[in-house]
């Protein structure tokens, strides 16, 4: 039984400085990368807090309107509780297709960068 031997391993690039990811963390570049990602993270994040708070709060204290029947024995509090589901999906999603077009490049910029330097 033959074995294959594996490809020689890529020399490994050395790490980045300490002063150079002080550096990065200063620049204009990746102050508009933290900025993108949080303009983007924390309202939604707070919008989505405040909507299952919501939930919640109806949940305890609006019983008849959550007892409200919609159709046969689904009511109010059963379509409110799966649309908690679909709107985590979908914020995730929204996430993820933002991270792609406007995160990721960005963040990739600054690892090539990173990596590249000496």
């Amino acid at each position: 039984m033959a074995t294959e031997t594996p490809p020689p391993a890529k020399p490994q690039a050395p790490l980045p400085s300490a002063e150079q990811f002080t550096e990065v963390r200063d620049s204009a570049e990746f102050g508009e990368l933290r900025r993108a990602h949080r303009s983007f993270a924390f309202p939604l994040t707070i919008a989505f807090i405040a909507w299952y708070l919501l939930y919640v709060l109806l949940s305890n204290y609006a019983g008849g309107f959550m007892g409200t029947k919609v159709a046969g024995n689904v009511n109010m509090a059963l379509v409110l509780g799966l649309a908690q589901f679909l709107t985590t999906f979908l914020i995730a999603w929204w996430y993820a297709r933002h991270a792609a077009a406007r995160l990721d490049p960005k963040a990739e910029a600054i690892k090539s960068r990173m990596e590249g330097a000496e």
